[in-house]
């Protein structure tokens, strides 16, 4: 999995540099950028971990920086570090689903719980996606006859049902559901349909 780091995004020379400080202090990776600007050059999808990000900002603001990040399909969670007469337009974005927000001046120890919740929220969103992602080339992988065969076994019928259903005999529908369960990595019925339905989820 790709390394987390916590992108620190403010025009504020000292808060960076003090942020910097106190997360490398507990072993965390940080990068700074003093504007929305520079932040979305860097950009990628791929980014693991977390955006810490200054409310206002000259010309991008931090809202406009999390709008856009938005509409990149960003999965990365965003903390806004607010003064107070922000805290309205931080709660707007924690109703677009930024992951929260904290008002300056705030404590080291807060900030730091934030952060590390963030990134724990951040990799367990990662795997579940590299499962879906493994789930579907497995269903790729099926063929169109294996699919119905799935298909049937997920809605509870026999396999007497499934040959009546689909107008083969038995013994083949035994030999599509062995490959259907070898190529989903099942060990069982149960199993097969728990994968299906992470697969839809």
């Amino acid at each position: 999995m790709t390394e987390s780091i916590v992108y620190i995004v403010d025009d504020d020379d000292a808060m960076r540099d003090s942020l910097k400080w106190l997360l490398e202090s507990r072993g965390l990776k940080v990068e700074l950028y003093p504007s929305g600007d520079a932040f979305l050059r860097d950009f990628s999808r791929d980014f693991c971990g977390c955006v810490v990000l200054d409310v206002r900002m000259p010309g991008m603001s931090g809202i406009d920086l999390y709008t856009r990040l938005r509409a990149r399909a960003s999965t990365l969670p965003v903390i806004f570090i607010t003064g107070h007469g922000d805290v309205p337009m931080a709660v707007s974005a924690l109703k677009k689903g930024a992951a929260d927000f904290i008002e300056k001046p705030f404590d080291d120890q807060d900030m730091l719980k934030l952060i590390e919740s963030c990134i724990k929220q951040d990799r367990a969103a990662a795997v579940k996606r590299a499962e879906k992602a493994s789930l579907a080339q497995s269903l790729e992988r099926l063929t169109q006859r294996e699919r119905e065969v799935l298909k049937l076994i997920v809605d509870g019928k026999l396999n007497k049902q499934i040959a009546d259903d689909l107008g083969i005999s038995i013994k083949t529908v035994e030999v599509h559901r062995s490959r259907v369960m070898e190529k989903m990595g099942a060990g069982s019925v149960v199993e097969l349909v728990q994968l299906v339905l992470k697969s839809r989820a």
